[in-house]
């Protein structure tokens, strides 16, 4: 089932609590142990999400506690589209952390310098993968504001993620307040206002760090918040060979180039965690990702089961756009009730806009569809267009997708894009740099800092 919509995150309730975590087949032993094992660590560690009050008084995660240390070493910012931007490591002056143990619950969280984490060699994450992440990205408006977008539903979709790898819970609204307070500081100097449509990508992680090799639920975690700077990746020339120069890759193609995965080769399957921001749903991907690129692809189409259902373009949600038989124009993208794949904010942003201001020009539909949908559509001249949606990929439109050995070739009727990706993701960037006042846009007030 879809998340419940709820817009402020303090308005979660233990009933609303009890619906996030519910899974599609509720039947199966181990499902129920997954469940009440949730339920039990919310009533633990976040009481205060629930309706009920703690048995003992803990610690939870509280932003007003926050300890500023101002870095007094800052790096130089790199120039726009420079080398540094491509290698995906700059990362901002400062980071915030929180650490969390099941006998004190939240310690004050920090704004630190940016450096290394100490980690045990018998750290539970290291050998266990618990660890869950966001992503999500700080706007520089042509307003000159700072924006983020939509940062409740990544909050909130951290701690559906935390609920199932085993990791402490918090309330997602403190969450948020510290995104913000990171961005405020750093802000500023990382996105100038000289610099109006750039952004920064944002990295909330959790990990367990418990130093214990055995088989159990974490003891130790430690929260932590990053800013990265990040090349756009949805300008249509892809992503495969990221190591290459800037200038050539001006040259290639436009529109992303998918290799469909094989009916032997899964992401997720019911009843897993596909639907969970984990670690675990990343590293065994890559394997296939890398030959992909190897093989002059983007990214992977992945694909299950022998009816070849399609879920997920490489981390990023997929939409098709076809007109039907009887000739009707439809968004089409996979449902969410499966749990297999990722509840995207910008997935949920794409159908909203849809449903809001493309009614009547085509129906928005969520459901299971195939491979051999798509093969037909493009035979028969019906499919419009494709593209790959999500916060690191944007809006990014698909060229071809190579499925069982076969080039399908996808029109890009706008020049680099399809005509409905265009206008979505036109809506979008005026919401997110401040040119059309939304309540999806949240304006972060910049801090000064002492010279």
């Amino acid at each position: 089932m879809a998340p419940i919509a709820i817009q402020n995150a303090s308005e979660l309730t233990s009933t609303d609590f009890k619906q996030i975590i519910t899974k599609s087949n509720p039947s199966v032993t181990t499902m129920k142990l997954t469940n009440t094992g949730i339920e039990n660590t919310v009533e633990k560690t976040a009481p205060s999400i629930t309706d009920n009050d703690p048995t003992t008084p803990i610690n939870e995660l509280d932003a007003s506690k926050l300890i500023f240390e101002r870095n007094n070493s800052p790096k130089a910012v790199p120039e726009p589209n420079s080398p540094e931007l491509w290698a995906q490591n700059v990362c901002t002056d400062h980071m915030i952390t929180c650490s969390w143990t099941s006998s004190a619950g939240w310690s004050a969280p920090y704004l630190k310098p940016y450096g290394p984490l100490s980690l045990m060699p018998t750290a539970s994450v290291l050998h266990y993968a618990t660890e869950c992440f966001e992503g999500l990205k700080l706007y520089r408006g042509y307003d000159g504001k700072l924006r983020l977008f939509r940062p409740d539903r990544n909050s909130r979709r951290m701690l559906n993620s935390a609920t199932r790898i085993a990791l402490p819970e918090f309330d997602p609204k403190e969450l948020q307040k510290l995104i913000e307070a990171l961005v405020a500081t750093d802000g500023e100097k990382w996105l100038p206002k000289s610099r109006p449509g750039s952004f920064l990508y944002l990295r909330p992680t959790m990990i367990a760090n418990d130093n214990h090799l055995g088989m159990r639920r974490p003891n130790e975690a430690l929260l932590y918040i990053i800013a990265c700077l990040f090349p756009s990746f949805d300008t249509g020339r892809g992503t495969a060979g990221l190591d290459a120069n800037p200038a050539l890759r001006e040259k290639e193609r436009l529109g992303l180039k998918l290799l469909a995965s094989k009916e032997d080769t899964v992401r997720a399957w019911p009843g897993g965690f596909g639907f969970a921001k984990v670690g675990a749903n990343y590293g065994p991907s890559l394997i296939a990702h890398g030959e992909a690129n190897a093989r002059g692809f983007d990214q992977v189409l992945w694909l299950l089961g022998n009816e070849c259902d399609i879920t997920e373009a490489g981390a990023s949600n997929f939409f098709v756009v076809w007109r039907t038989r009887e000739g009707k124009v439809q968004l089409v993208t996979a449902p969410l009730g499966d749990k297999i794949i990722l509840d995207g904010v910008t997935r949920r942003s794409v159908l909203e806009l849809a449903r809001e201001r493309l009614n009547g020009q085509l129906e928005v539909v969520e459901r299971r569809y195939t491979m051999c949908e798509v093969e037909e559509a493009v035979e028969e001249g019906r499919l419009l267009e494709a593209f790959a949606a999500g916060t690191a990929y944007f809006i990014a439109p698909v060229a071809k997708i190579n499925f069982r050995g076969t080039d399908l070739e996808i029109s890009t009727s706008e020049g680099d894009s399809g005509k409905y990706a265009a206008v979505l993701k036109t809506w979008l960037k005026e919401i997110m740099y401040g040119q059309k006042q939304h309540e999806w846009g949240v304006v972060v007030e910049e801090r000064q800092l002492d010279a």
